[in-house]
């Protein structure tokens, strides 16, 4: 008896933390040069062209079927 409530405790929690915690998404780091209002990169006092970065999501495209031709 104490073995199937704990069971059955267990499955709900272990449905409850599936749809609580969302799976992480990759992401990857993207960085772009930084440009003046003349489209000049911007360097640093030590030369370097200043840079913005930013990380993004990354997305998978989904397979599907090909849509057929209209004649």
């Amino acid at each position: 008896m104490k073995n199937s409530i704990l069971i059955g405790i267990l499955s709900v929690l272990i449905l409850l933390l599936s749809t609580v915690l969302p799976a992480r998404a990759e992401t990857t780091k993207v960085c772009i040069d930084v440009k003046d209002r003349t489209g000049q990169p911007v360097k640093d006092a030590k030369g370097k062209v200043k840079q913005r970065c930013k990380t993004m999501k990354k997305h998978n495209k989904l397979e599907g079927t090909q849509v057929p031709e209209k004649k």
